[in-house]
């Protein structure tokens, strides 16, 4: 079963979804507007990780980590393409580690995202080859407000444009001349985490002169048409200045961090948009922006500013039309903040970069389930830890398993992700679910079973905390498939009766088929009071309800 990605002649984000079974292809989501354009099959769910930054770059130090990911149940690995080893020489391209790389994704039954750390990696130009790095009069840097040269190239320099996309074209052509067929490579990341830091704007002499120049023509047209669905954040600077249609930076946006911010987006995603659409003139995979987002209180180049952020959606989404969403790397505890912010911007939710901690097998399901995600990735996965490993396998089966009914309620209300909305929540959650109201309790600890002495009060250490959450299919009016850990769910009905529970089984799928393992209507219950997935144990549960009065 697969996932066929189309790209839309017209706009940004334009995307359509059609599912293939048994051969027919059935439409799905549609984010497109225009002629669409079959490029690729890719697995509907990408159950992904991403490498540590330099674990790909020697492909036989790589060959230690297959197996350990393939048994992971990953489906894709995340990786990047590095155009100091693509390019050492200038014009002069070695694509040795880049086939070797797919050769070694094949032999595994696992497909690649290739991240082009290009002119950037997390701000930075580290990646840039030496040929470049060491010319920086030919290679301008970006620069402070005192005038130092910044390790970032600036995107205002044409021939720093000229070079890195004469180079992602040879890599995008390299990559349809030996994959085309295949389909190992599934998307390409255009950039790694772009931003401005330690100041929110470039100073050099080139981005003084488009700072203080009118805004671009193309951005206030794009303003004008989209005013009623602007993201608020760049509304509400625009209405700042009575929405003014012309002036400089300042005269539409005002004088402020902010508005510096909204200046460097726009020419860094320029500059992505002309490497983006070179690169699929030769070959037109999916391709996409990730950003580093903001620690709370943060101000533009205290954080990597101007990336693709969801307060900036607008600003990427009018200069580079060419990419097809953008991307959260998502580090921080609020998981549900920031990509409900992603899902809001009117984005296809994919999340390229995530803590490996034990929370990344839930916020997975949760991701899946309640935001329709298309891939979710833990970064450096192959160092990641025995236990977290273990139950990201087992949520990766899980969401295995599931995928045909998945597929079947993608979009659809009746698919829900489950997950405490902060590491503080303790309350129970309320979710309306057809005729039925779920109250969730996110059990982080398993207390001792009454057999195990619990009624004595022996002493005992305490309690591992573990991950909590997962996602609620509902299947028919009164039947739900419940998959996660340290879920408690009890159901009320929205006409007033009471709801009991008829039957409640942990099973599996098998080929999109229920297999009962264990039928679970007494203690497991609570003698029929509730539902319980229980801490620390990855599993799915069918259960069925009714009402009396």
């Amino acid at each position: 079963m697969f996932l066929k990605k189309y790209l839309a002649g017209a706009g940004a984000l334009s995307l359509a979804f059609s599912i293939t079974v048994s051969g027919e292809s059935i439409p799905y989501l549609d984010y497109s507007q225009g002629t669409k354009l079959m490029v690729n099959e890719i697995p509907f769910f990408i159950r992904g990780g991403e490498t540590g930054n330099s674990t790909v770059s020697d492909r036989a130090y790589m060959g230690q980590y297959w197996d350990k990911l393939q048994a992971m149940n990953l489906n894709t690995l995340v990786i990047p393409a590095y155009w100091e080893l693509l390019e050492p020489e200038e014009g002069q391209f070695d694509f040795s580690l880049i086939d070797g790389l797919i050769e070694d994704a094949r032999a595994h039954d696992m497909h690649l995202v290739f991240l082009w750390f290009g002119s950037w990696k997390n701000s930075m130009s580290c990646y840039a080859p030496g040929w470049v790095k060491t010319d920086s009069e030919r290679f301008p840097r970006a620069r402070d407000a005192q005038g130092n040269a910044l390790e970032i190239l600036s995107p205002f320099s044409e021939r720093n444009l000229e070079a890195d996309r004469k180079a992602f074209t040879a890599f995008m052509e390299h990559l349809k001349e030996t994959d085309h067929e295949a389909n190992t490579v599934l998307m390409v990341q255009v950039e790694n985490e772009i931003g401005m830091i330690p100041c929110a704007r470039d100073h050099s002499k080139s981005a003084d002169k488009a700072f203080y120049s009118p805004v671009p023509e193309s951005l206030l047209q794009y303003l004008a048409q989209h005013k009623e669905s602007l993201m608020p954040h760049l509304y509400q600077l625009w209405q700042s200045q009575g929405f003014r249609h012309e002036g400089t930076w300042i005269d539409v946006f005002g004088d402020s961090d902010t508005t510096e911010e909204l200046f460097m987006a726009w020419y860094f995603a320029e500059y992505v948009e002309k490497i983006a659409s070179s690169g699929k003139a030769a070959y037109p995979l999916p391709m996409y922006a990730n950003a580093a987002l903001i620690r709370p209180g943060y101000r533009p180049g205290q954080y990597p500013a101007a990336g693709p952020l969801p307060h900036l959606a607008d600003i990427w989404r009018a200069a580079a039309p060419n990419l097809d969403f953008i991307a959260p790397d998502i580090y921080f505890p609020n998981f549900t903040e920031w990509t409900r912010a992603y899902a809001e911007s009117g984005n296809p939710l994919f999340i390229p970069e995530a803590l490996r901690s034990s929370y990344a097998s839930v916020n997975a399901l949760y991701a899946f389930g309640e935001h329709n995600a298309l891939g979710f990735s833990p970064f450096g996965i192959e160092s990641i830890e025995d236990k977290a490993g273990q139950r990201l396998a087992e949520s990766y089966a899980l969401l295995e398993q599931l995928e045909p009914l998945m597929i079947q309620h993608w979009g659809k209300p009746s698919m829900i992700g489950l997950l405490k909305e902060s590491p503080e929540h303790k309350r129970e959650e309320r979710i309306r679910l057809g005729d039925f109201q779920l109250n969730v309790t996110y059990e982080e600890s398993e207390p001792p079973a009454l057999a195990d002495g619990v009624i004595f009060h022996e002493q005992r250490s305490a309690p591992e905390v573990k991950p909590a959450g997962g996602l609620v299919i509902q299947t028919a009016p009164n039947e739900f498939i419940f998959a996660g850990t340290g879920l408690i769910i009890t159901f009320d009905a929205l006409n007033g009766e009471t709801v009991g529970i008829l039957s409640a089984e942990e099973g599996r799928f098998e080929h999109g088929t229920w297999v009962t393992e264990v039928r679970m209507n007494g203690d497991q219950t609570h003698q029929g009071r509730h539902i319980r997935l229980v801490p620390g144990k990855f599993s799915l549960q069918k259960v069925k309800i009714y009402t009396y009065k």
